[in-house]
């Protein structure tokens, strides 16, 4: 289970070093950097957890070049990765942190998707389209980082929390009419 969390941290790591080569407002790269500090951090506990490191890759992962997009998709797996640090708390309470980190990085990226989506009618419908296809996508996603067969008799009610709780915060962002989730 924690080799998940040290896949997604690492890969958490990796997409906030792609958002930093692209065009984002000054107040974003600064968060940016902390963030990158902060995820440096995480991984650094699940590799001492677990004692191996994440697979290097030979480059960063692509990002969207645009900043409504992009704030959506960093905004979209930040809402996962607080999910799942929910998750790792009930395991591990001593990677409180984690949470508390988290919690932090999706309350910026949901302000600054408000932002967006109060802003210009352009940027608004990117995020928007941005939302939409990211969450078609979502879950495939979570399918995946739930494999683990220690949760399998867990996966199903899991998923189902996990989707509901994007939604909902999708849906009161503003990204997500009710009608274009997954049950609608």
């Amino acid at each position: 289970m924690l080799e998940r969390f040290l896949k997604a941290e690492a890969m958490a790591l990796w997409t906030v070093r792609s958002a930093q080569l692209q065009n984002v407002p000054p107040n974003v790269y600064t968060f940016l950097r902390k963030h990158e500090e902060d995820e440096q951090k995480h991984l650094a506990q699940f590799e001492s957890l677990i004692g191996r490191q994440p697979r290097e890759r030979d480059r960063l992962p692509s990002v969207p070049r645009q900043w409504p997009a992009l704030a959506v998709q960093i905004y979209g797996y930040e809402s996962l990765g607080l999910e799942f640090a929910r998750l790792l708390l009930t395991l591990r309470p001593d990677l409180a942190s984690i949470l508390e980190d988290e919690v932090v990085h999706v309350g910026f990226f949901e302000r600054e998707v408000r932002r967006i989506l109060c802003g210009s009618s352009e940027g608004a419908e990117q995020a928007r389209a941005s939302a939409r296809a990211w969450w078609r996508r979502l879950p495939r996603t979570v399918d995946r980082y739930v494999e683990a067969p220690v949760l399998d008799p867990f996966r199903q009610s899991l998923t189902t929390h996990m989707l509901e709780a994007i939604e909902r915060r999708f849906v009161t962002t503003g990204l997500l009419d009710k009608k274009a989730t997954l049950k609608g």
